[in-house]
């Protein structure tokens, strides 16, 4: 079906519109049927997988299913809300699932040396950066949404495939260090994790209002594929900027609530080497690392904590004792 054949969607035959994707089937069944292989191998080891994870790769493969083979996606071509809805899927939804799912761990689990190789490889390490991962994200949001990037992507279905993948693997990028605890070579303070997620929120408002406030159409080609049905191009493109503000600022703040919650669960007060160091020196008198007692040891801290008071006591006492009492300043004054 092309989009100058199809006519409006009807309730409750839309429900059964579905457009067959071959390749991406494939790929996403292979690869799904790989990390269910996985699972079974390493609980004939002995290692019985959390089912927790299973579930989090099989709402990965339907978020995947529902943003490319769903009515979603067959009219997500016709209507701007709809294709903003896959976009929330594909760069939101199933990332953060597929990180859940922990495909990584899994995999150290039963191959450790060649995952310890990708892990430890300068390039896996160079694109699993948040430098890196969060400029990405931005640009893959905005320049996506607020260029002529639109209006290409409705007029060639090759560069609207293509935006689908770039918006998975930013979307995964970013999550990977920043979510749960996949196995990624690096470990970020859950602070950072935190305020990262609080900028990444940045983008999805600028776009989201940008699209709700503007008197003009970004992307003509989603209205001209309708033929007259449906709502006005600028009412559509304003439901699509609602969606993306309210949709993926709130799906976000969903995952700071998460990041929030481990963070306590843990209790990690640390907040990077630099900064620890600092409160170290500040604190306990030491850098992070050395010889002593560490910062975020309750006792350490308390001890510290006494011993600064102590210390702050005795310097009021000696500044009292410097200052002349009442009889000197008597004796100043009557000479």
């Amino acid at each position: 079906m092309t989009m100058t054949d199809m006519q409006g969607p009807k309730w409750p035959q839309l429900l059964g519109d579905w457009t067959a994707t071959p390749i991406a089937t494939a790929v996403i069944g292979v690869v799904f049927a790989a990390y269910l292989w996985m699972v079974w191998r390493s609980a004939r080891d002995g290692d019985r997988w959390p089912t927790i994870r299973v579930l989090a790769a099989v709402g990965a493969v339907l978020s995947l299913v529902l943003a490319i083979n769903s009515p979603l996606a067959v009219y997500g071509m016709n209507l701007f809300w709809a294709h903003m809805l896959v976009h929330l899927l594909m760069i939101m939804v199933a990332p953060v699932l597929v990180v859940a799912a922990q495909p990584i761990k899994l995999a150290h689990n039963l191959f450790p040396e060649p995952v310890d190789g990708v892990l430890r490889n300068p390039v896996f390490r160079l694109i699993t950066h948040p430098g890196f991962a969060v400029p990405l994200y931005a640009i893959t949001i905005v320049a996506t949404h607020l260029t002529g990037f639109p209006r290409l992507m409705t007029t060639h279905m090759w560069v609207h495939d293509l935006e689908l993948i770039l918006y998975f693997v930013s979307g995964y990028l970013l999550f990977l260090p920043l979510v749960g605890d996949e196995l990624t070579g690096r470990k970020l303070p859950h602070p950072l994790r935190f305020g990262l997620l609080a900028v990444c929120m940045l983008p999805d408002t600028v776009v989201g209002v940008a699209l709700m406030m503007t008197g003009s159409v970004i992307a003509p080609g989603f209205a001209d594929s309708r033929m007259g049905w449906g709502p006005s191009a600028l009412t559509d493109q304003n439901a699509a900027g609602a969606i993306m503000w309210v949709g993926g600022d709130g799906l976000m703040m969903v995952l700071m609530l998460v990041v929030a919650r481990e963070w306590i669960a843990t209790r990690d007060g640390s907040m990077g080497s630099w900064l620890d160091g600092i409160r170290q020196r500040e604190i306990m008198g030491t850098g992070a690392g050395a010889d002593g007692p560490e910062i975020d040891s309750d006792d350490a801290a308390l001890a510290a904590y006494n011993a600064k008071l102590a210390a702050l006591h005795r310097r009021s006492q000696d500044a009292d004792d410097q200052s002349p009492g009442p009889s000197t300043v008597e004796r100043e004054d009557g000479r």
